[in-house]
């Protein structure tokens, strides 16, 4: 394997690796906020990991490109969304995971 091809599989192992830990913070975290910070933390991690990795692969080219703006779109939107989520979360009163059974946040 050229170093090249050893970076491409390190990025795309990483992304992987980023992706499936937001994964496991979707399903392990105990309230809507944690799960946010999370799934936005390390699915854009595994996102520009990929990204990088597609970059790497193709070398020098009108595609590569394509994926710089990609990267550069998802460092932008994805804060954007999830602070737009965990402010929503917020107001609709979703403090804690008793507030996801049905119950009311108190103050």
């Amino acid at each position: 394997m050229t170093p090249r091809e050893i970076l491409v599989a390190l990025l795309a192992g990483a992304s992987v690796f980023f992706t499936g830990l937001a994964v496991v913070g979707l399903l392990r975290l105990p309230d809507v906020f944690a799960r946010a910070h999370a799934a936005s933390k390390a699915d854009t991690l595994g996102a520009l990991s990929a990204f990088a990795g597609v970059g790497v692969a193709f070398g020098v080219d009108s595609a590569t490109l394509k994926v710089a703006m990609l990267f550069v779109f998802v460092l932008v939107t994805t804060p954007t969304a999830t602070h737009a989520v965990v402010r929503t979360a917020y107001r609709d009163g979703r403090s804690g995971p008793e507030a996801e059974s049905g119950g009311e946040r108190s103050g």
